[in-house]
């Protein structure tokens, strides 16, 4: 979240589209561009109240927002739906029978029939779905307008894409000097690395020659696995198989190994520190996971979020759709990976001291190394 306001510079509320007790609809404009998004908050009756969801969609251009009733026969779209892509692609295939079955009986025995709204289907399905599998990954989404069918990116989607790729320097928000020769890095996001490369390579060309290095990703949800062997490949000096990622539908697995050759210089000497917290999420897990257990960084900070599944989105219905996790993570000698458990640190430290211990073990790794 804290990328995300970076990103959008925050936003100005335009309208409210609609307000009732327990739920609110509002027009928002992000304050860094002319987009603008509906977001939909939905608070939980009791003392107090809490918020059960809220999100923001941004609407494409020239699209205008439907007042979408989801009635009977959209329920049952949606439902059976989701549970066909469950079985046809979800990483787990018991797993998805389970989530199908649940949904479907929740919808025959009528526990769906006073939902009406969108927003409020999305979450409970979601819901539902996550209490069976427990993979945050896993998501249904709502939109109040009619979702265009998926396919490559357009060229004009492309460019707007890559511009603002751009404005966000790759989501890389911090790169220096700190005080004992010291290389600090912070990046929120693990982008397109056939676009964000060069951006990569001017930063670890920064820190090239410093005696110890930082990478802070406390914020960082993941991204691109392409971009984790990237980074990652700067600090080895040998090819070294880092991840496999299985698919279960295509039954294939392929292996992420560091990459041969990178326009500039490794930085195989320097002791690594990776700064973590439980936001540290999907592909940043990932490189956490990689170097800790090539030994290759000490890992400071707290347990990650826990999310090992990589992702693609179906449309199951008019202005619904299922995100499903089809392959799985897992680390080529022990076969395990951090779903549902996170990856742990090396030393356990609070996310916000997670820095200052950081420094001062680098610190100690830099006097141990002159010493010698």
């Amino acid at each position: 979240m804290l990328g995300f306001r970076n990103g959008t510079g925050g936003f100005d509320l335009v309208s409210i589209e609609s307000s009732e007790s327990l739920h609110i609809r509002f027009r928002v404009k992000e304050k860094n561009s002319e987009t603008t998004a509906l977001g939909s908050l939905i608070v939980k009756d009791g003392e107090p109240p809490t918020v059960e969801t809220f999100g923001l969609r941004a609407l494409p251009p020239g699209v205008v927002p439907v007042n979408v009733v989801v009635n009977a026969a959209l329920r049952q779209k949606v439902v059976e739906g989701i549970a066909s892509n469950l079985n046809e692609f979800y990483v787990d295939g018991l797993l998805a029978k389970q989530m199908g079955d649940a949904i479907t009986a929740h919808l025959r025995s009528g526990d769906y029939d006073k939902i009406t709204d969108g927003d409020e289907f999305a979450a409970r399905l979601h819901k539902d779905l996550e209490d069976i599998s427990h993979d945050r990954h896993l998501r249904v989404d709502f939109s109040p307008f009619k979702i265009p069918p998926m396919g490559p990116p357009s060229p004009e989607d492309e460019a707007n894409f890559h511009q603002q790729m751009e404005h966000d320097n790759c989501a890389f928000d911090k790169v220096e000097i700190l005080p004992n020769n010291i290389g600090y890095i912070r990046f929120n996001g693990f982008m397109d690395a056939s676009f964000c490369g060069p951006t990569v390579v001017a930063a670890m060309g920064f820190v090239a020659h410093t005696d110890a290095l930082i990478f802070d990703i406390r914020n960082n949800g993941g991204g691109q696995p392409a971009m984790v062997t990237m980074i990652a490949s700067f600090l080895f000096d040998r090819p070294t198989h880092l991840i496999d990622i299985y698919n279960r539908k295509e039954d294939t697995n392929t292996q992420n190994w560091t990459l041969s050759y990178l326009p500039g210089p490794r930085l195989t000497k320097q002791p690594v520190f990776v700064l973590t917290s439980k936001r540290t999420f999907s592909g940043a897990e990932e490189f956490a996971f990689d170097l800790k257990n090539q030994k290759r960084a000490t890992i400071v900070g707290e347990t990650t979020g826990g999310g090992a599944h990589p992702v693609a989105p179906h449309i199951v219905a008019d202005y619904f759709m299922v995100g499903v996790p089809f392959a799985k993570s897992l680390d080529p000698v022990t076969k395990t990976n951090w779903e549902g458990t996170g990856v742990a640190p090396d030393v356990s430290v609070a996310a916000e001291d997670a820095l200052e211990t950081a420094k001062k073990l680098a610190n100690e790794k830099i006097q141990a190394a002159k010493k010698k």
